[in-house]
């Protein structure tokens, strides 16, 4: 009984040819001129011969790693339906466009997405990967299932901190939510609807895609060493490790996975009990995270500061411009709490001072503000503080924004003219609005863990202590290190990976 396969037509700018070997007549790809003539279209073509079953495995397996190697395609999917006795495999070149590949049926030449989860071509899943405990060495050692298995694990990881099961659940939601015929009736709704949506979309796309690529790899692993191919295994090796790297940076995307974690933000630091001693620590406090900021390559603007009396700072307000800056900086709000010997007090006594912290996005998204009228704001016109300078204390430039429903104030005395001071302040207080509005709805919905509003006097997170010995540690997590001056000179990565991790653990731990 014949069955019929097929040749994978292959394009390139030299011509086009057929990649699979002939058994019968052993020769190799067809020369450009003669596939010319049905290459000159832009569709896709499948060519056609009748081989025995048993010959076309054989032969198709061994020539397909070749292929792969040569053109660098990747499989879309696998269909066995609706083609008689034969499969279809689609494949995806490098131009972009689709291949199509008719083979025996029972023939499976990688892992596709499967509709439950994808496996490798004897069945082995991620899952199964991180159950079989194969032992983790270093990168060094060079061991395939060492590598596969410390990419399974970090896909696990990533999985948790995405909230797998829930994302799934609100990715359905959002499906029925845009199926409905009237969603556009509010474009304002149906955008945020569309951009939540893909964006959801795109996290899942994208760890499916990987734990695929980690699976298609171990199989050509071990189709290399079944046919004794050394050069194809010492590929698929390097790939591997190559993805291992990759996924402990993975590992941090999938820790700043909330809705506006991208966002620039806003920090706010002020001064707590203690006098003139809490606000030279409210200086310094300013100074570790414009330092911090700095250190991540993002840009820092004074967007307001009241200087106290004989040092330091009552409170300011820094803009801080850079990717995920909301995302990392959310994890310092709260009360931070100095123990040090006092420079201001004569007897060296020590002494303890507070300095509070909030943490406000700065979206850019007008679908998430809150309208503010013009007739909810009394604005307020000061002399400028501060070193001086031609028109600075000489003119009423400084602006003081209230929002009378809400008492939220906003200054903004750095800008030179009036003008962009008061824009500068609006938006200011557009965020603290904004982002009150956010807790306001996240308590409603009991989903907000931290309110960046319920900043108290009584919840410090961190603790820094100069004297008698040299510590600082986060009370959230235990994350501590003995070296403070680091710490106070921006080094504050290890205490904010340390809570984004923690948090995602307790909120899974909730869920359970």
């Amino acid at each position: 009984m014949k069955t019929m396969s097929s040749f994978i037509l292959k394009r390139s700018r030299s011509g086009s040819s057929l990649l699979f070997q002939n058994p019968k007549t052993k020769s190799s790809t067809l020369c450009s001129s003669q596939v010319d003539s049905s290459a000159k279209s832009n569709q896709n073509h499948t060519v056609s011969h009748s081989w025995s079953n048993s010959t076309v495995a054989k032969t198709m397996r061994r020539n397909l790693k070749d292929w792969i190697l040569a053109s660098r395609y990747c499989v879309l999917g696998e269909n066995i339906s609706g083609f008689g006795s034969n499969g279809l495999l689609r494949l995806k070149n490098p131009c972009g466009s689709t291949e199509v590949l008719l083979f025996p049926r029972g023939c499976r030449w990688f892992s596709t997405q499967a509709a439950v989860e994808p496996s490798t071509s004897d069945g082995l899943t991620v899952d199964g990967i991180v159950a079989s405990q194969w032992t983790i060495l270093d990168e060094s050692e060079g061991d395939w299932k060492s590598h596969a298995a410390a990419i399974a694990q970090s896909i696990q990881v990533i999985k948790k901190r995405l909230q797998w099961k829930n994302l799934n659940v609100r990715l359905n939601l959002l499906s029925a939510e845009l199926n409905k015929p009237n969603l556009w009736d509010d474009p304002v709704h149906a955008g945020r609807i569309s951009r939540e949506h893909g964006s959801l979309m795109g996290k899942m796309k994208e760890v499916k895609a990987f734990e695929q690529e980690l699976l298609e790899h171990i199989d050509m692993i071990k189709l290399a060493r079944e046919e004794n191919d050394t050069e194809l295994e010492l590929e698929s090796l390097e790939a591997l490790l190559t993805m291992r790297r990759k996924s402990k940076e993975k590992e941090l995307d999938a820790l700043l996975s909330g809705e506006l974690d991208p966002c620039s933000c806003y920090i706010e630091v002020q001064a707590g009990a203690g006098g003139t001693e809490s606000m030279d620590w409210a200086s310094m406090v300013l100074q570790m995270y414009k330092s911090w900021a700095q250190r991540r390559g993002y840009r820092v603007t004074l967007m307001d500061e009241m200087p106290g009396e004989i040092a330091g700072i009552k409170r300011a307000t820094i803009k801080v411009d850079g990717e995920y800056a909301f995302g990392y900086a959310k994890a310092e709000v709260g009360v931070h709490r100095l123990v040090r010997i006092s420079p201001f007090d004569s007897g060296k006594r020590r002494h303890t001072s507070f300095a509070a912290v909030a943490v406000i996005p700065n979206s850019g998204d007008s679908s998430t503000h809150v309208q503010i009228n013009e007739s909810d704001l009394r604005i307020e016109r000061f002399r400028s503080g501060g070193a001086g300078g031609q028109h600075a204390n000489t003119t009423d430039s400084a602006v003081r924004i209230i929002h009378i429903p809400t008492g939220i104030t906003a200054t903004c005395q750095n800008e030179r003219s009036q003008h962009q001071n008061k824009a500068s302040a609006m938006g200011v207080l557009q965020s603290r609005v904004n982002q009150l509005e956010i807790a306001r709805q996240a308590q409603m919905n009991a989903e907000h863990t931290q309110s960046l509003t319920d900043i108290s006097w009584g919840n410090q997170i961190r603790t820094y202590v100069l004297h008698p010995y040299r510590m600082v540690k986060d009370l959230r997590t235990n994350y501590e290190v003995s070296d403070p001056d680091s710490v106070l000179e921006g080094d504050l990565d290890g205490f904010i990976l340390s809570y984004l991790s923690a948090s995602l653990d307790k909120d899974e731990g909730g869920q359970q």
